[in-house]
């Protein structure tokens, strides 16, 4: 199963939020990290926390129609991805991580970053993802 293959396939079994492409990118971090299975047991933690933290904060904020419930959980998602990235950073400096692996969480780091850490729903290019 491709990591960006979603649950429901066919488009109107989805919540709209499903297709926005900072879902899916927050979705395919999660899981590469999870999958990256980190050789060092406290930042393999640390570092699945703060993914799945990112991703279902996101999940909670993308939704919400009320603006500060949106900033809190993206502030929330921000704060876990710049956690997820010094421990994969980390992760990878002591030889915990693959430089591969490392490289592309990176990316979809960068890619959620972009997208989270704008404040209107134009701004953060809340524009759907086709599959």
């Amino acid at each position: 199963m491709a990591l960006t293959q979603l649950i429901a396939v066919e488009a109107g079994a989805r919540f709209p939020f499903q297709s926005l492409d900072v879902y899916v990118a927050a979705r395919e971090l999660a899981a590469l990290v999870h999958s990256a299975r980190l050789a060092d047991a406290e930042l393999r933690d640390q570092a699945t926390r703060a993914a799945k933290s990112v991703f279902l904060n996101l999940c909670e904020g993308l939704p919400s129609d009320s603006g500060p419930m949106r900033r809190k959980h993206f502030s929330l998602a921000n704060g876990s991805l710049h956690e997820l990235v010094g421990a994969l950073d980390l992760a990878c400096a002591i030889g915990a991580l693959a430089q591969d692996p490392a490289r592309r969480a990176q990316a979809l780091a960068l890619r959620v970053k972009r997208i989270c850490g704008r404040s209107s729903p134009h701004e953060r290019g809340e524009h759907r993802h086709e599959p």
